[in-house]
């Protein structure tokens, strides 16, 4: 019995998710524990700051990451408590950063963290940088979690496709005897909930009560999906750095409703999913992320892609809240064990590389 705690922040900016797995060497069993705490505002700020740029962005960075790191550390510590464990219990901390640049294109995908400073905070082992190897090796260094999806989910005799809506949607496509694949297929939360925010107040659409009074514009809705990302062959990966409010203005006249823009941009989110899933022909698709609490998103899917069945990760025994960070806390046992992580053919790497580096508490 082995425990690991991973950490994810995401293109969401809602906050922090840390949780508690067991391993017992390479072999999964199980997610014990979760815990979370929200990011303040000025954090959210300073991270959107950061993915322009700017002014000081070196000092502003070098701050932030710290800033980080002891939201980070809070959380592990407050995992910790509530499950009566020391630091002395836990083999490693996975800890991904929040990205704030993206441009596989170029080479480089930026995440910030102190991972030194965290690992002083915790008393903990941490591991981090895990995209820079897999790029490295000629990868995008994402997604990260295709391994573990097929390590945790994948079926001997049915194709599985594991669909997480975070800010930014991605999918792991398992099939039997096949190399595993995964890739962004566009935009998730994060556009709907950046209109919500400007344009409503509000950090989300809490059980798709707005955007049900608007209708589908049915010519944004085109326009949106003609960009030349939708049509890209895998592998590809993308973020705020593509899919923002920027992008969007772009597409307005300004007289839309908002309820309108908004219902369309939950449709872009389900049809961008639901055409790149159906390539894959899957059985069955499990959802996680935030967008598993979105009731008109899920209605939308099923629909789009009847020929499958649907359900959340938590009928794999993994809350979908939870698939992520738990993901971090794998790669880091992986990390320690010296066993590649990567996926190559979602990744585009030349081939499977160990993710990763240790900082020793």
């Amino acid at each position: 019995m082995t425990y690991y705690i991973g950490l994810m922040s995401g293109t969401s900016l809602d906050g922090v998710d840390a949780v508690l797995i067991d391993m017992q060497g390479a072999q999964w069993q199980g997610a014990l524990a979760h815990s979370y705490l929200p990011y303040p505002e000025d954090i959210k700020t300073a991270v959107l700051a950061l993915q322009q740029h700017g002014h000081d962005e070196l000092h502003q960075a070098a701050l932030l990451a710290q800033r980080l790191s002891r939201l980070y550390a809070q959380t592990v510590l407050q995992l910790l408590a509530a499950q009566g464990l020391q630091a002395a219990d836990i083999a490693a901390i996975g800890c991904h950063g929040q990205t704030i640049r993206h441009a596989p294109e170029l080479g480089y995908s930026l995440q910030l963290a102190d991972w030194s400073l965290l690992a002083e905070l915790t008393g903990i082992d941490v591991v981090g940088d895990f995209r820079s190897r897999d790029l490295a090796a000629g990868g995008q260094g994402a997604p990260l979690v295709p391994a573990f999806h097929a390590a945790l989910f994948a079926h001997p005799e049915e194709t599985r496709v594991l669909a997480n809506i975070g800010g930014i949607s991605n999918i792991s496509v398992l099939r039997p005897h096949e190399a595993i694949l995964g890739f962004d297929t566009g935009p998730g939360n994060m556009l709907m909930d950046a209109w919500m925010q400007t344009h409503f107040g509000q950090p989300y659409d809490a059980d798709s009560r707005i955007a049900q009074q608007g209708q589908v514009l049915p010519d944004l809705l085109q326009a949106l999906l003609n960009h030349p990302y939708f049509r890209m062959s895998a592998p590809k990966s993308t973020g705020r750095d593509l899919f923002s409010l920027s992008w969007l203005n772009t597409y307005l006249s300004g007289i839309e409703a908002p309820q309108d823009v908004l219902r369309t941009l939950l449709e872009l989110t389900a049809v961008s999913l639901s055409t790149e899933i159906a390539v894959f022909a899957p059985k069955a698709v499990y959802v996680c992320g935030g967008g598993v609490y979105n009731p008109l998103l899920l209605e939308r899917l099923p629909a789009l892609l009847p020929r499958s069945t649907w359900h959340s990760t938590t009928a794999l025994n993994l809350d979908p809240q939870w698939v992520e960070a738990a993901a971090f806390a794998w790669l880091a046992a992986q990390r320690l064990l010296g066993l590649p992580s990567n996926a190559p053919a979602a990744t585009g790497a030349k081939g499977p590389r160990v993710l990763g580096a240790i900082y020793q508490a």
